[in-house]
């Protein structure tokens, strides 16, 4: 037998052979190009009868060989056509074998799903039946319980009805009968199928307002949380548990107006169900707007509650009167206010007490607004101080000294004696029954003359001790020192005899000094807590304003984080700014604290429209007549703080006779705006600036409407030009021309000089020998002369717009970068009306 066992060897060529080309890829690129060729797959079939013959026939593979090979394809050999046939026969072997696999797994899961179903279905029917015993359970104990007390109220009753009242209790099976219990299981399950997200009829058609917020077809669908909280009451309901709580009805306080959430919190509701009912009774409304009296009153009976109805002045009721119990009150230091006469050494007094500068830092050298200090004397004690301006302007500023104080210090110089505002300063301190201290001043200077002093204080039923009276007198001296510890020493014995004491802990209450409005930290005001203690966070109301309490920051420009009584701090977070005297009270809520504001403001609104409507019209045709002649001159003020603006519409009002007088258009606090050149355009008004200066919009504005704008930095120059100006008498003045405007770009630090600035005239230019004034945000901070002009290392006389060059401030280092340096010189003008 040769070695190919009668085969041909397989070749490329013939005609069942198909050429075709490969592209084969390889790393970096590298490809190549092989030809291949298949060859056709042919299926051998054998015919049933050649089988049958040569299987019937037995005969061997000789015999079979010729016929098969008869009809098998050319080039197929015996074995290759037995090996082809073994294999046709293997593969269908396989597959008979996986259909017989494939059925024997479908029918395992099929019998394992059928398992688990009947399972789950007798586990349902177990649960149900459990929940039916204990309901047939809890129907059998009331069904005794009230046969016991029928067999106690008829004790006399025929022995035949005990045999008959139990019949009903042997013949109520303890399950339901197999057609009602099917039937229940019926409806259980086609609820089950709904709650599993069935088709529940949700799609069925158009959703309504009414179906949605009912909560029924339609609606939203219960949360898991809810359908087991509901299972559970179903379930204690039936084991004859808890049942539901009674609603607790409340008296709901009810003002003219309320907001939706403040209505739900006075209720004790969810602010959603409010919010729905609201809404069944056609009101659109969320949480934060605000319903009517009558609307709430509605929606208060519809939950079941009662309404007390409270008017507008009730909001108030919030801010508690608290009696302190004696058992609380715990020490405070003592307030002290110096008072007197403007230039008699109030501020440096309390500079020499305190070690301070503080006169440096007032243009002028007078003190224009309320300072509040604290001082720790050598002894340990803490003192209050407030130091009032002296000026006959600031009137109202010395009042309110004088009503949050303890103690007044009157400060009297020994070389001047009394004079107007120091019997101004003690009609104060009577008034509001304050124990008053003499101070008299400048004992050190030659005409000094104490003896005088005290004879003039007797003219004004003020007796000094020295004159056998009870009102303490020391001879000071702030520039030398002398008699500063007897003076301390006088008002600690003082403060020892009013045992001022005071409650910290509880909600706090205090008087607005001073509020201003910075630029950089919006409305800020002094206050100083008179009781409880103010803490960061606390929401309040002062006035027509609210806030709540972003930071506390103390006399020594530090961070605090809660302040005591007698302890002045100034207060950040207020919605606007306060006016000055104004009372601050914590309260619970923003809710409350913005009624109360609200109501106030209205409040004043009304009385201001009351106060112009009261007038008759015979009343408005007599003052016409006497119009007639009058001069008005209208001018428009902004200043740096309340105070001082106030104190300068007080000094206007006083300005004037029956030919001319002196009309305030408009008063505030911040920088000179648009808004204000425009009203005085309109009025043909001066805008006076008091401490503040014009934005540059501002300017632009003026200088192309032609409005005048002056600048003051103290009070004398202001009342003084207004008045000459209202009464013709305007003669050569000192007037401010400026010619440039310089900006720092960097702070350097030279030795033997100080802090220099390196600035860039941006206008005009800069004079060696003109006036500067340090301007930040708009605000002055320090009006001085120029200790030297350099460009590069030589000293000039001047620097035009656009160069750069380096200044020093005499006496003044607090520069830095981003100032602007305001140039001016004075020059001697006449001066006509506007």
């Amino acid at each position: 037998m040769s070695d190919n066992d009668g085969k041909k060897p397989l070749g490329v060529r013939g005609g069942g052979s198909r050429p075709g080309n490969v592209k084969q890829s390889f790393s970096h690129g590298r490809t190549k190009n092989v030809v291949v060729e298949t060859k056709r797959k042919r299926v051998v079939v054998p015919k049933p009868s050649a089988g049958t013959s040569s299987g019937g026939a037995g005969g061997s593979g000789k015999s079979s060989g010729p016929a098969s090979s008869a009809k098998r394809p050319a080039g197929i050999s015996d074995a290759e056509m037995e090996r082809r046939m073994k294999a046709l026969a293997a593969a269908k072997a396989r597959e008979a074998d996986d259909a017989a696999r494939r059925e024997a797994e479908e029918k395992a899961r099929e019998k394992e799903r059928l398992r688990r179903r009947e399972e789950a279905e007798a586990k349902e029917r177990e649960q149900r039946e459990a929940e039916e015993r204990a309901k047939a359970k809890a129907e059998e104990d009331e069904r005794k319980k009230r046969e016991a007390e029928k067999a106690a109220a008829k004790p006399a009753a025929a022995p035949s009805e005990p045999e008959v009242a139990p019949g009903p209790a042997r013949q109520t099976p303890s399950k339901p009968a197999p057609a009602a219990r099917k039937r229940e299981d019926d409806d259980k399950g086609a609820r089950r199928g709904k709650g599993r997200g069935g088709d529940d009829g949700r799609r069925s058609g158009k959703l309504t307002l009414n179906q949605a917020l009912s909560g029924g077809e339609g609606g939203r669908q219960k949360s898991m949380a809810a359908m087991k909280r509901k299972q559970e009451r179903a379930r204690q309901k039936a084991m004859g548990g808890s049942q539901e709580r009674e609603k607790i009805v409340r008296d709901v306080q009810l003002p003219e107006v309320i907001v939706v959430s403040e209505l739900a919190n006075r209720m004790a509701e969810r602010v959603g169900d409010v919010v729905k009912a609201l809404m069944q009774n056609g009101m659109m409304v969320t949480q934060n707007q605000s319903v009517d009296a009558d609307t709430a009153e509605l929606i208060i009976e519809e939950f079941g509650h009662r309404v007390v109805r409270v008017s507008d002045a009730d909001v108030e009721d919030v801010i508690a009167t608290i009696e302190d119990k004696p058992e609380d009150m715990q020490p405070r230091p003592p307030v002290i206010t110096i008072m007197g006469h403007v230039d008699h050494g109030k501020t440096s007094l309390l500079d020499a007490i305190r070690d301070a500068k503080v006169v440096a830092g007032e243009a002028g050298g007078i003190t224009q607004h309320i300072g509040a200090y604290q001082v720790t004397t050598d002894g340990g004690a803490v003192l209050s101080f407030l130091d009032t301006p002296g000026h006959a302007a600031f009137t109202s500023m010395r009042s309110r000294g004088a009503q949050v104080t303890d103690i007044v210090v009157l400060v009297v110089a020994a070389d001047d004696a009394v004079m107007p505002q120091t019997v101004e300063a003690i009609n104060h301190a009577k008034a509001a029954k304050v124990p008053m201290i003499v101070a008299i001043n400048k004992v050190d200077l030659p005409a000094a003359d104490p003896d005088k002093v005290r004879a003039d204080l007797l003219r004004h039923e003020v007796i000094v001790e020295a004159m056998s009276g009870d009102v303490q007198d020391v001879e000071v001296s702030a520039i030398s020192g002398q008699g500063l510890d007897e003076l301390l020493e006088a008002i600690a014995l003082q403060a020892e005899i009013l045992e001022l004491k005071a409650n910290p802990n509880r909600a706090a209450e205090g008087a607005v000094i001073e509020a201003q409005l910075d630029v950089g930290r919006g409305p800020v005001a002094t206050v100083l807590v008179q009781k409880g203690t103010l803490k960061q966070g606390d929401i309040f109301v002062v006035g027509e304003q609210f806030g709540k309490v972003r930071a506390l920051i103390n006399d020594r420009g530090e961070r605090v984080k809660e302040a005591g009584p007698s302890v002045p701090v100034e207060v950040l977070g207020l919605n606007g700014t306060p006016e000055a005297g104004d009372v601050l009270n914590v309260v619970e809520t923003e809710g409350q604290a913005r009624e109360i504001a609200e109501y106030r403001a209205n409040a004043a609104k009304e009385k201001r429209a009351a106060a112009g409507a009261g007038t008759s019209l015979e009343q408005l045709l007599a003052k016409a007549k006497e119009d007639e002649n009058l001069k008005e001159l209208p001018i428009v003020v902004k200043a740096d703080v309340q105070g001082s603006a106030e104190a300068i519409v007080q000094a206007m009002e006083k300005i004037g006779n029956e030919e001319v007088r002196v009309r305030v258009l408009h008063s505030g606090v911040g920088a000179i705006t648009e808004s204000d050149i425009g009203l005085a355009e309109a009025s043909g008004a001066p805008v006076l600036g008091f401490n503040v200066r014009a934005n540059a919009p501002a300017r632009n504005s003026a200088n192309q409407k032609g409005v005048e704008v002056r600048y003051y930095s103290v009070i004398y120059d202001l009342v003084d030009d207004v008045k000459a100006a209202a009464s013709g008498l305007l003669g050569a003045e000192i007037r401010e021309k400026f010619i440039g405007y310089a900006q720092i770009r960097e702070v350097f630090k030279v030795t033997g000089v100080g802090r220099v600035a390196g600035c860039l005239v941006t206008e005009g230019v800069a004079r060696r020998s003109a006036g500067v004034r340090l301007l930040r945000d708009d605000v002055v901070v320090h009006e001085g002369t120029l200790k030297t002009l350099k460009r590069f290392k030589d000293e000039v006389a001047e620097v035009i717009s656009g160069q750069e060059c380096g200044m020093a401030f005499e006496n003044y280092d607090d520069i830095r970068e981003g100032d602007v340096i305001e140039i001016f010189e004075r020059e001697e003008v006449t001066r006509t009306l506007a």
